[in-house]
């Protein structure tokens, strides 16, 4: 910026102002493209007007220009900080606004997401889908600790610390109570840790694994076969009805068959779902006991 192409003296030769003619002689003038005029018709005819404050620059003002445009040194200040600009860095922005450099770095640069600051070179930030944080400002939504470069889940306009999120989105164990983060699985629509979901009596992970329940307790297969699976009256064996051969079981006084171990002493003939006799302890096809 500097100063307009005219000069201010005092006449000392006879000399009328260009406008209103009065003479100047021993008076202020002021002359402008080689025409002499008195301060009053400066000030009303030729002086440029400022563009911040939009009045006359007048002959008694210090006027700064730029680029065809015209401040009072008073006004050239900058727009948001209000700092004097003569002498100083200055950017010319929309709408004809000056700016000092310090303003034009933090109105450039982008916003904090949380505390709607600028991030300014050299801070510390987070970037997450073209959105930006201070460090500090990246807080969990849930307890409002400082998340900043850890783990994170976001949902929806929140985002979570893996504490918080496992609090409140994660399913919890049927068995624990506590949330499963990861893995797991599902027995008649309830979720459990695989390290949870085990054998009763030997404590192996029955995940993936044939096994059965029985009163809320499961059991792996050799389990169940040892420790509750009835004992057929016949082959002496373990009933375990879904686990092998014979998928039916016969009682009777207090005793199990399976359905192929159910037959008759004397004709071996399946008995299961048919008349049968009882006779000293062992088990008879109606006919049987006839012939004995």
């Amino acid at each position: 910026a500097g100063p307009g192409s005219y000069t201010v003296g005092t006449m000392s030769e006879r000399f009328d102002c260009f406008y209103c003619r009065d003479s100047l002689q021993g008076k202020k003038y002021v002359q402008k493209e080689g025409r002499h005029c008195c301060v009053k018709c400066f000030d009303k005819i030729c002086a440029n007007t400022c563009i911040e404050c939009k009045k006359p620059i007048g002959a008694d003002s210090k006027e700064l220009h730029f680029k065809n445009r015209y401040w009072h040194d008073t006004c050239f200040c900058c727009v948001k900080c209000h700092k004097s600009l003569v002498n100083e860095p200055f950017m010319l922005r929309e709408n004809n606004k000056v700016w000092c450099g310090d303003c034009t770095t933090n109105e450039d640069a982008p916003k904090c997401k949380g505390c709607f600051k600028p991030i300014i070179a050299g801070d510390q930030n987070v970037e997450y889908k073209k959105m930006v944080w201070h460090k500090d400002c990246f807080t969990c939504s849930q307890c409002k600790k400082v998340i900043g470069s850890g783990s994170f889940f976001p949902k929806g306009d929140d985002f979570y610390c893996v504490s918080c999120h496992e609090n409140k989105f994660a399913k919890t164990c049927a068995k624990c109570k506590n949330p499963i983060t990861s893995g797991g699985l599902t027995y008649q629509e309830q979720p459990w840790h695989s390290e949870c979901f085990i054998c009763s009596n030997c404590k192996r992970q029955l995940g993936g694994k044939r096994f059965t329940a029985v009163e809320d307790e499961f059991y792996c297969v050799e389990c169940y076969k040892e420790c509750v699976a009835k004992k057929c009256a016949g082959c002496k064996n373990p009933i375990t009805a879904g686990f092998g051969r014979g998928t039916s079981v016969v009682n009777y006084e207090d005793e199990s068959w399976h359905d192929y171990c159910f037959k008759c002493t004397r004709c071996a003939r399946g008995l299961a779902n048919k008349r049968f006799v009882r006779h000293n302890g062992k088990i008879y096809c109606a006919e049987c006991p006839k012939r004995l």
